[in-house]
């Protein structure tokens, strides 16, 4: 009898596994590549989307370019039962204090919310950046289409919201143009904000910036690589005692590189490498590219989880530059140079995370371990509503990704004989009835 048991057990979990992937896998195929190209194509055609550019023409400029975003959402809002809620977010920038602020102006966001069935409040954000520069940051006028930084993201963002909006989740998911990135992050600090006024519970960022170029300035060419920026721990943190008490919990009992952010990213690398494993997701140990930054920078700063997902080998002939030919260079972020299997590619990576987050459960918020001087790690937490069990996860100390696991069932306390807690780090999931997961979370909390 037992044995039959745990046999039905087995091919139960098996079907699940299959419809969960099932259901991955289509929102894989889902994703276009013509539609990129098309949305591309249309971005770099309003000539410049500068922050401070021309906001009444209906051809040219910024305030042609959200609108137009603006009109897509709505247009895909109402292809499902108007799902998504769309609407301007926006702050006021002043001149005066900023370097690369021209003129007084509104940065303007446009935002797409799909909400949620059973945690509306719960949200996963992918944002793409609206605006594009020339070489002078300062230039608004001069012609900058931004073909790849940021148009693919822009038309990543977009697509995401294609596929998904044709399903429900149970957490909400967020979709969103932010502007005023070239200038200092605006777009992103002015949401970022909002955001901890409205008390929204953000899991996740994905802040794609660059995802169309497979061409590097080193000679190399891929197009299966793509890099996933994080932090190490969050950086919210102002009391001088809170912050010793971390550091002093970080040097006994480990942690330096476990905070939100960085098991966001370990989840896409899991989750790229299970469902598409043709690709090459490369973790990068850094809040962003050397001395530099993006939009996930202003969330990280508020205490959110955020990452950058973005190419793994840039062209700066095609950054920030006005277009021109030197010395037999041809200079310019230009339509022809945006790869757009690799945007799908990318924009795939965003729409099947995104998803996998959005119908998991919430990750248990608090996770304890102890076995001190004992031959076992003990580990023992919070219950999650929607969780159908609980699954751990331990790796070597040097090791980037979480290497081990075992499903645990629906308890919240478990004993791993055999395991020293001194040689791994460990973490729980909480998993849903279909094989959807959380992230993994850190212990947060020493049992004694």
């Amino acid at each position: 009898m037992k044995k039959l048991m745990t046999l039905m057990f087995l091919m139960a979990t098996c079907l699940t596994f299959g419809q969960t992937s099932q259901k991955i896998y289509d929102i894989i195929d889902a994703v276009s590549e013509e539609r990129l190209r098309q949305d591309v194509k249309t971005l770099t055609e309003f000539g410049t989307r500068n922050t401070f550019s021309d906001t009444l023409s209906e051809t040219r400029g910024i305030g042609a370019a959200r609108r137009w975003i603006k009109n897509e959402f709505e247009t895909i809002s109402k292809d499902c039962n108007n799902c998504l809620n769309v609407f301007y977010q926006k702050d006021f920038v002043s001149k005066e204090g900023n370097r690369r602020v021209p003129k007084d102006a509104w940065v303007v966001n446009v935002i797409a919310v799909q909400k949620g069935t059973t945690y509306p409040n719960r949200y996963i954000i992918m944002s793409g950046d609206i605006d594009s520069r020339a070489s002078d940051t300062m230039d608004f006028t001069t012609d900058a289409p931004g073909a790849n930084d940021n148009a693919s993201g822009m038309a990543g963002t977009i697509e995401a919201a294609r596929v998904l909006s044709k399903y429900q989740f149970e957490s909400s998911v967020i979709y969103v143009g932010l502007s005023g990135e070239e200038q200092g992050l605006f777009g992103g600090a002015g949401l970022a904000k909002h955001a901890k006024e409205q008390g929204w519970n953000i899991i996740g960022v994905l802040n794609n910036d660059m995802i169309g170029n497979i061409t590097g300035v080193d000679g190399v060419v891929d197009n299966r690589t793509f890099r996933i920026f994080s932090e190490p721990t969050t950086t919210d943190e102002t009391d001088p005692e809170k912050l010793a008490r971390q550091a002093r919990a970080r040097r006994f009992y480990g942690g330096e590189v476990d905070g939100i952010s960085r098991q966001l990213a370990r989840y896409v690398h899991k989750t790229v490498n299970t469902y598409m494993p043709e690709m090459n997701p490369m973790m990068v140990y850094r809040l962003d590219r050397f001395g530099r930054g993006g939009h996930h920078r202003p969330f990280n700063d508020l205490g959110f989880a955020g990452i950058r997902i973005m190419e793994a080998h840039e062209n700066y002939t095609q950054q920030h530059q006005d277009i021109r030919t030197e010395n037999g260079i041809q200079y310019g972020d230009t339509f022809e140079h945006v790869n757009f299997g690799y945007a799908k590619k990318l924009t795939t990576v965003n729409a099947i995370n995104m998803a996998s987050l959005a119908w998991a459960p919430p990750a248990p918020p608090t996770v304890e371990i102890g076995g001190i001087v004992e031959p076992s790690a003990k580990l023992k937490w919070s219950s999650v509503a929607g969780a159908k069990g609980y699954k751990i996860y331990w790796r070597a100390t040097t090791s980037p990704t979480w290497d081990h696991s075992r499903y645990v069932g629906d308890v919240n306390e478990f004993t791993l004989e055999g395991i020293v807690i001194d040689n791994f780090y460990f973490g729980v999931a909480a998993v849903d009835d279909e094989g959807f997961e959380s992230v993994v979370v850190f212990p947060n909390k020493i049992m004694r």
